[in-house]
């Protein structure tokens, strides 16, 4: 009609759930288009759907209940305008107060839009009949839409906003195929594989592959790295070491002046921190090197070449042997750096493979050991002793990284540690029995086996432990549910894996924990001690049962419970030797 009201049939189809209006531009109408207004503008009232059959007659009325577009009119939105937009809702409306309002693109003419509109419900026609789409305009007779296409679709939940990209797309399907560039084939295929019903499955499987990729990302342990700051800090010197006071000298980066250059190259522009490490590193710098295989040393002999790990200087005890620590430090440097390379080194070398025993006359001579003339006996550090009394057992779970693990710790240790309050919660996996290494450490309220053999608490740095020999260390090696647990499994391994008779029981029990054969002294002592509480738990199997409760891991099966409780505590004396805990 007059307004400019259009009714397009469209053939049947197998389904159709929505409808898509596509509003062109075209160089015939004002300013392009794609409307019929002198500013190339449009408004579509009102959208309707009508079934007609194949002898022409009316059937069914289909309604749109979901509208979005490209672009929506905001100007010229007075307040009597719902939402001041000339929105594509305003299209399906069917609102009789406001007749004159619907969906308009001022002012963004001359350009490609679309709106697409959602059937209430899916539309199957019969055969022969059409879908006929009414597009009306009862705004003003030079607000008709002058160049236009509609298509429908099939595919299920596909309403969504329409997007600019969508319209690039939809032009760039009207190129002919022969004609389109790389980029145009390229926007295409990404689009198809995005939004085509056929690529649904696919998409679903990288969905849920980028989800698990997201889940095991975030179960990653994180941890703080450097960010480089754009703009250096300003530093001055502090007047009388007030942080507040700028009124100091600025100072710049830079390395002791009584240290000198050592040779290294001026930076171009400010020094930065690879200028420090090559400092550091420079051949001219003996220090690092020397520092580094000072403490190496230390791990395998007990003791540093230097006996002051954290003070290596003309302030510090000398080097029993500087040629010594001078040939280590040379051999690192010119290796690269290789730590690998020293440890075998070391390890490979005959004073790493002397005996620790020493005659009276190297004692009175050398009573500390500073020649080197003999193997050290350093007892173990704080996680080694918990991790030998594991592998003895066989409860020694050897898997490498993860989180922290919380063996078991008494009651209400934590009580005392600051808000919020916090419980402990000893695992109950194979994560009790991982190594020393791993155990959850809360600065000052370290587990307190780790307290008592000297581990620090960590709230300054330590380079060197200190090595003690405390009545507290045979009480937790005696009495500490790991140990007693550990104690229960070496019994048990002692039962299966050793012979059926009591000497050699007693023989792969010390071979299993100390590596050697024991003396007729020490079997005597250890059958009296196991016929002792053998006798005592046949007599009381309740005390046994009680004994035999500590820990998580699981009892042997087809067991003599006395006799399991006897060799526990056979068990307990070997875990609580001195030579157990020693490296020898």
């Amino acid at each position: 009609n007059t307004k400019g009201n259009f009714a397009i049939d469209i053939p049947a189809r197998d389904r159709i759930t929505g409808v898509r209006i596509d509003a062109l531009p075209d160089p015939s109408l004002p300013q392009g288009g794609p409307g019929r207004a002198p500013n190339g503008n449009f408004v579509i009232t009102e959208v309707k759907g009508q079934v007609i059959n194949q002898d022409g007659t009316r059937g069914r009325t289909v309604k749109f209940t979901h509208a979005t577009a490209s672009f929506e009119q905001t100007v010229f939105a007075g307040d009597d305008i719902p939402g001041k937009r000339w929105g594509a809702l305003h299209a399906i409306d069917n609102d009789a107060n406001l007749p004159y309002l619907g969906w308009g693109i001022l002012p963004d003419a001359g350009k490609a839009h679309a709106m697409v509109l959602g059937l209430s419900e899916p539309l199957t026609l019969p055969v022969g009949a059409m879908l006929r789409v009414i597009i009306e305009n009862n705004h003003s007779t030079d607000h008709n839409i002058g160049c236009f296409r509609i298509s429908t679709t099939a595919a299920p939940g596909y309403i969504r906003s329409v997007t600019k990209s969508d319209i690039a797309v939809a032009s760039i399907a009207d190129i002919d195929a022969a004609k389109r560039t790389p980029e145009q084939v390229k926007q295409l295929d990404v689009a198809f594989v995005t939004s085509a019903p056929e690529m649904a499955a696919l998409r679903d499987d990288v969905a849920a592959g980028r989800a698990e990729r997201g889940r095991i990302e975030q179960t990653l342990p994180r941890c703080l790295v450097t960010i480089k700051n754009g703009t250096p800090r300003t530093v001055r010197i502090l007047p009388r070491g007030d942080f507040m006071n700028e009124s100091g000298e600025v100072v710049k980066p830079a390395t002791p002046a009584f240290l000198g250059d050592l040779g290294i190259p001026k930076p171009k522009g400010e020094p930065t921190r690879l200028d420090l490490a090559n400092w550091i590193l420079s051949p001219k710098n003996p220090l690092t090197a020397r520092t580094v295989m000072n403490r190496l040393w230390k791990q395998f002999f007990g003791v540093g070449i230097s006996r002051i790990l954290d003070d290596l200087g003309t302030q510090a005890a000398p080097p029993s042997n500087l040629a010594l620590l001078d040939m280590l430090a040379c051999e690192f440097r010119d290796k690269g750096w290789d730590t690998k390379y020293m440890v075998r080194l070391i390890v490979m070398s005959g004073t790493y493979k002397q005996v620790s025993t020493a005659s009276k006359q190297m004692l009175t001579i050398d009573p500390e050991n500073r020649d080197f003339a003999r193997q050290s006996r350093p007892r173990l550090e704080a996680e080694e002793v918990r991790d030998v009394a594991l592998s003895i057992s066989g409860l020694l779970v050897p898997s490498i990284g993860g989180p922290s693990v919380r063996p078991y710790q008494p009651e209400r240790y934590w009580e005392n540690l600051n808000f919020p309050v916090r419980d402990w919660m000893a695992d109950k996996n194979e994560n009790q029995w991982r190594r020393g290494l791993y155990v959850w450490w809360q600065r000052s309220f370290l587990h307190p086996s780790m307290l008592a053999f000297d581990a620090p608490s960590r709230e300054e740095c330590t380079a060197e432990r200190n090595r003690s020999n405390i009545p507290q260390q045979a009480l937790v090696l005696l009495n500490d549910p790991t140990y007693v647990e550990a104690a229960r499994a070496f019994g048990g391994r002692i039962m299966k894996n050793g012979p059926p008779d009591m000497a050699g029981r007693l023989t792969y029990a010390w071979q299993t924990a100390l590596q050697r054969i024991p003396s007729a002294e020490e079997r005597a002592t250890v059958k009296r001690v196991f016929e002792s509480h053998l006798a005592s738990y046949k007599a009381n199997g309740a005390a046994a049962d009680a004994y035999l409760q500590t820990g998580n891991a699981p009892l042997p099966k087809d067991v003599d419970k006395a006799e399991l409780a006897a060799w526990t505590h056979v068990a307990r004396i070997l875990i609580n030797l001195h030579e157990t805990i020693t490296r020898q």
